[in-house]
């Protein structure tokens, strides 16, 4: 494999053999399986200064900066793996090499610095004595610097070279996934008389059911991200989504309430790895240049399931009565997801090139091939860090993240919300059971997919901006500022058209609305967060979920009284004068985002940000070499 991808291998040798290459050119020619065939003794010899069998050909810094590489590292894309220091080599994962191989020594030629790279003999040499020993020594220091592994020019296992129609198909089967996951969470909704009938119990304890699930999709990913890090997408789908496919048997047929509920509970664990890597695995498919369009399907998705469940489900509810048959459906939904999402190929470019590296060090024997994260030693500890320690001190120390995620969080709380406020609104008004109740929920589908389409305007209008200047966190604010004041109409209308004497049609397409604002605001703002949180983007989307998961738990739970006791209007109007409200946030972000992003949080973590601090790195560091040639040259004067 390292021979295909790289042409002729050659065999680094001892100082005194090296030496005497400088004048012969047949050595360089040899082949891995050539010098397999080297005598043992000679192999001994070179084992003695730490040298591999055979070496593949390998990067040069003049060949790297052809490439584009600075002497700067750049910010990791925001599906890099977690790294437990800053990478010398961010770039690894998504360029491309004609050999596929880059030594160290050769980034930190162009001036890179490597801060903590386990495998890398950090030991002091001796002192020695002779040039032959000093030679030796720096081979040997040299033959133990790792060398990183890429892709290689038009590589057919890098998912960003793979056929569109293949890209989109996958993309499209993707949120299919979420759409199955988060129906899985609101199945029950259309059916919760059943859960009462089956395990006699009120209608507060019941609806504990959906969220119980929904809580499971906050601390699911706690487990599923550090999994994928380490085993890749396509062993994280295969495993979860098994064990959610499992699960449901005892959520079905469990004998009691409390064996229902941790079984819903557990199905929320395990199926969260549909709402938080299904946008990595996309992202993996797609440069950052056009992953916008992809990801606009991910947005649709996870607020279009749920709308499935009582739509879906009423019916299910009125003609059989029982509860057990939603969760049969709902599994063989989930069963089949999980058939089609495990064939999908391997999309996480650092498992793909650490599986690659392995492969390559058994085929050559070239022990210093591996990937960054694996020269770093990522632990567990620093898996916890990305995954937990950091997305809470997020929560409490970035207040403009904390309205982002507060404005998300509501958009998909009033999602869940109306799946028991329609209950009461037209059961009081109409009379309808949950057949019904469920087709009332089709507006917010149809308003989703009008969003969708507006999406892709939005995602023109960023590449018509950012082709005439450099990108700032603020223009991916179009769509939230389109849809904001859509969601706060949604709930003005419903609430004003909650009368009886008034046809179903009038409070139901207040969802239109609804379905068109949640949606854009949704993809405008996730876009938001990863490009003000660009050096930690996983670590800010885990706020956003966790934030996003609670509200969607806890409003269920006091919905239906509200609208009891505040009465059908005034329990809407109650919502619209809060998202009235936070319709000012994308419109201040836009005006004032990043005097906000400076002065209201711990830092400024933005791509901006980090290209001027590298700037000005890049300037000190030039006036204070301009300062010690003054200098020199002012000693050799005197």
């Amino acid at each position: 494999m390292s021979t295909r991808n790289s042409g002729e291998s050659s065999l680094q040798s001892d100082s005194s053999s090296l030496r005497s290459s400088q004048s012969s050119t047949s050595n360089r020619s040899e082949k891995p399986q050539q010098l397999l065939d080297r005598p043992s003794s000679e192999i001994s010899r070179r084992q003695t200064i730490g040298a591999s069998i055979a070496l593949t050909r390998t990067e040069t810094a003049q060949t790297l900066q052809e490439l584009g590489v600075r002497k700067s590292a750049p910010v990791p894309d925001v599906v890099a793996p977690t790294y437990a220091a800053p990478p010398v080599f961010p770039e690894e994962y998504t360029m491309e090499t004609p050999s596929g191989v880059v030594p160290l020594t050769q980034l930190e030629t162009l001036g890179r610095q490597a801060t903590n790279l386990s495998r890398r003999t950090t030991e002091r040499p001796p002192v020695l004595e002779n040039l032959e020993e000093v030679e030796t020594a720096a081979e040997k220091e040299e033959d133990m610097s790792p060398h990183f592994v890429t892709f290689v020019t038009n590589d057919p296992e890098n998912p960003h070279n793979w056929a569109p129609m293949w890209r989109w198909t996958y993309t499209v089967l993707l949120s299919t996934l979420v759409i199955c996951v988060a129906y899985g969470s609101a199945c029950v909704a259309g059916g919760l008389g059943t859960i009462q009938k089956k395990y006699h119990v009120g209608q507060e304890v019941a609806i504990l059911s959906v969220s119980l699930m929904v809580i499971g999709f906050a601390l699911g990913p706690l487990i599923w991200s550090p999994f994928s890090d380490l085993y890749g997408r396509r062993a994280t789908y295969f495993v979860s989504m098994g064990l959610y496919v499992i699960f449901n048997i005892p959520c079905a047929l469990s004998p009691n309430i409390s064996g229902h509920m941790v079984c819903r509970f557990l199905c929320g664990v395990f199926a969260s790895s549909g709402l938080c890597m299904v946008g990595a695995s996309i992202s993996d498919m797609f440069p950052a240049a056009t992953r916008g369009k992809a990801i606009a399907f991910f947005a649709f998705a996870p607020y279009c399931g749920p709308v499935f469940g009582p739509l879906v489900n009423g019916f299910v509810s009125v003609c059989t009565g029982r509860m057990d048959y939603i969760i049969w459906f709902n599994m063989a939904f989930a069963g089949v997801m999980w058939i089609i999402v495990s064939a999908i190929p391997e999309t996480y470019a650092p498992v793909i090139l650490a599986r690659r590296a392995k492969r390559m060090r058994k085929e050559t024997g070239d022990q210093r091939l591996m990937t960054e994260a694996e020269a770093q030693g990522v632990s567990f500890k620093d898996m916890m860090r990305a995954c937990l320690l950091r997305p809470l001190y997020f929560a409490a120390t970035e207040p403009v993240l904390d309205l982002t995620c507060g404005y998300v969080c509501l958009i998909y709380s009033l999602l869940y919300g109306f799946f028991f406020a329609y209950p009461v609104i037209f059961d009081e008004l109409y009379g309808y059971k949950d057949n019904l109740i469920g087709l009332m929920f089709i507006p917010i589908l149809i308003g989703a997919c009008m969003a969708l389409g507006t999406t892709f305007w939005c995602e023109a209008m960023y590449l018509r901006t950012i082709a005439k200047r450099k990108p700032t966190p603020e223009d991916r604010l179009l769509g939230a500022m389109v849809g904001a004041p859509f969601a706060a109409i949604a709930l003005w209308m419903l609430g004003a058209t909650s009368y009886k004497h008034l046809i179903w049609v009038a409070p139901a397409s207040s969802g239109l609305a609804f379905g068109f604002g949640m949606v854009l605001i949704y993809y405008s703002l996730n876009n938001y967060i990863i490009d003000c949180y660009a050096m930690y983007a996983s670590s800010a989307l885990s706020t956003k979920v966790f934030l996003r998961s609670a509200g969607g738990a806890a409003f269920p739970l006091f919905t239906t009284q509200m609208y009891h006791n505040l009465g059908l209007q005034w329990a809407s109007w109650l919502l619209a004068f809060i998202a009235s409200g936070m319709i000012i946030i994308p419109f201040a972000f836009k005006r004032w985002g990043p005097f906000l992003r400076a002065h209201l949080g711990k830092g400024d973590y933005s791509m901006d940000a980090v290209n001027r601090a590298a700037e000005e790195k890049m300037e000190e560091k030039r006036a204070h070499e301009a300062g010690e040639e003054m200098a020199e040259e002012v000693a050799n004067d005197v």
